[in-house]
């Protein structure tokens, strides 16, 4: 038998072809299974500090390892890092029935809880609440924004009293105005207007739901105001929460105004005028009595990095979550498990797509950390813990890039962004996605405040150029119109309820990938470059990234 030698230079293309990185290959079969997993009874909901957070953090853990990827958590002993970063947190819960009344002369009205009202477990510290005889103010939308030369506080005194506010921004009923028009500043979130209301003195606020300007229905609200509460451990937390926080459904709102011989919608035209001066609800008072629960927990970040071999001290980061709501009472068709299959199951599934192929290519010049974060539904607490304690510098952060609930319809010409950053990141998704023949679609709900609503503003509002990727409405097969009827029955009938589900039978993670290969383009740009992204002249986050310039090359 005759052996062969093969020469040298063909023994070493053989090796060069068996190290070559691969192309990216964004697998639907396997988003597909990791959106299954995720999504079944068995993880109970995905919600923190629960067995179906333990469940998912191994699962999460498992595919990074297998994928290939560090650990980039906490700092060990002896310089290793843990699969993990801590995220300590304060629980909330009800241990006793939310007994609410408004009061009058003449009668007592019981506001049911998650009917007439959705009340929040207290996160002010305080395990009972005791409200007696609290005067009930309407104060419009509740804001103080001296940059525009608003006020709808003056001197009138909040103290002991409760407010009704408004959702959402002065301009959205018009359309045009002070705030920007349609598009939601920060002054319309929730999470604004109960902070705004604690530093005025007030005990108590109650947003007023409707439907339009809050971006969603009031099963929504019902299902994530009602159950367990979570704060991030806070030196004084009454500096941003009230004893009564809670939302108040639309027409039991009128009524009272009605009952104090008002018209609500004469008081809401007035409160979108600057110059609006709160009003007080003659003759009506509000009972409120509770018990809470509070205890300390930990929960997880799961974090998995791929180190630069240039210069591994510049950060490109990943972020999406993979808690849902848990469990909760149950829907009409008796499930209690609220799955959250597109939120954010998918978001998660994606994420882990991307992690494989970075993994498998070149090693980037930058770092790129792929971070799963907990507890965003309980207010992007996982977020706002790493962005407050991060692992390595925000100032030498490029970018992030969110993932949060991608639709499962199959791939779109087109693509979105929560709430059109001022940023040049924005442009740069725009560019990338040329070069895949998609283009951009401006955010089709700026009053919805999706730009405030998920975990790359916990950096953003530090400075950090991030923005939040959404899926388009212009769908391959069905255009505009399959897009935007599927987004509509699934905020009406999924979001936020159990019924976000996994069907294999209509479940499609193509358009999945199809967004996968385009947030892995954008990011391999920014690990491979020298790029860093900016904020635009005027955005409200300039300021704070300007400060740190001199440590960006």
């Amino acid at each position: 038998m005759t052996t062969r030698i093969l020469p040298a230079a063909f023994l070493a293309a053989l090796v060069l072809a068996a190290c070559k990185p691969r192309e990216p290959q964004f697998d639907t079969a396997r988003i597909t299974e990791d959106v299954r997993i995720l999504a079944s009874d068995d993880f109970a909901g995905r919600a923190p500090a629960t067995a179906g957070e333990e469940k998912t953090v191994e699962y999460l853990i498992s595919r990074l390892q297998e994928a290939g990827l560090e650990p980039g958590g906490d700092l060990l002993p002896g310089g290793t890092r843990a699969w993990t970063q801590s995220v300590p947190l304060i629980r909330s819960v009800m241990s006793s029935p939310v007994n609410v009344s408004v009061n009058s002369r003449r009668e007592s009205l019981h506001l049911r809880q998650g009917e007439d009202i959705a009340i929040r477990a207290a996160q002010t510290g305080a395990t009972q609440v005791n409200i007696a005889s609290a005067p009930l103010v309407f104060v419009g939308y509740g804001v103080t924004a001296p940059e525009r030369q608003w006020d709808d506080f003056g001197d009138f005194d909040l103290k002991g009293k409760v407010a009704l506010i408004l959702v959402n921004d002065p301009d959205f009923e018009t359309g045009s105005g002070d705030f920007g028009g349609k598009g939601m500043t920060y002054y319309g979130r929730w999470t604004y207007k109960y902070e705004e209301a604690a530093r005025r003195g007030a005990i108590g606020a109650l947003v007023i739901h409707e439907t339009e300007p809050a971006a969603y229905g009031w099963a929504t609200v019902k299902n994530s105001n009602t159950a367990e509460m979570f704060d991030v451990i806070r030196r004084d937390p009454a500096e941003v929460h009230l004893p009564l926080e809670g939302w108040i459904q639309r027409d039991v709102a009128a009524d009272l105004v009605r009952r104090a011989g008002l018209d609500f919608d004469a008081l809401k035209k007035a409160a979108a005028v600057r110059g609006f001066e709160p009003v007080t609800l003659q003759g009506l008072t509000l009972d409120a009595d509770f018990s809470v629960k509070r205890e300390e927990v930990i929960s997880s970040n799961v974090v998995g990095m791929i180190t630069g071999r240039e210069r591994p001290d510049e950060w490109v980061i990943y972020t999406s979550h993979w808690d849902h709501l848990g469990t909760g009472e149950p829907d009409a068709n008796g499930d209690a498990i609220y799955n959250g299959a597109v939120d954010n199951a998918a978001g998660t599934a994606q994420l882990l797509e991307i992690a494989r192929n970075f993994a498998a290519g070149k090693t980037p010049k930058r770092s790129v950390m792929f971070l799963f974060v907990g507890a965003e539904e309980k207010g992007l607490l996982g977020s706002e813990y790493y962005a407050g304690n991060p692992l390595h510098a925000l100032e030498t952060t490029v970018a992030v890039l969110n993932s949060d609930a991608p639709r499962p319809t199959g791939p779109a010409h087109d693509f979105s962004t929560s709430g059109d950053a001022p940023l040049t990141l924005q442009d740069m998704l725009v560019e990338e996605g040329a070069r895949f023949q998609r283009h951009f679609t401006p955010d089709a709900q700026p009053e919805a405040g999706l730009f405030y609503r998920s975990d790359h503003f916990s950096f953003a509002r530090r400075g950090v150029p991030a923005i939040s990727y959404r899926s388009g409405f212009d769908l391959v097969e069905g255009g505009v119109e399959a897009g935007s009827k599927w987004n509509d029955m699934y905020y009406a009938t999924r979001y936020h309820q159990a019924a976000d589900n996994f069907n294999a039978a209509e479940w499609r993670s193509d358009g999945i990938a199809t967004d996968a290969a385009l947030l892995y383009a954008l990011g391999r740009r920014l690990a491979d470059s020298r790029e860093w992204p900016e904020w635009k002249e005027g955005a409200e986050f300039k300021a704070l990234r300007d400060v740190s310039a001199a440590q960006r090359e």
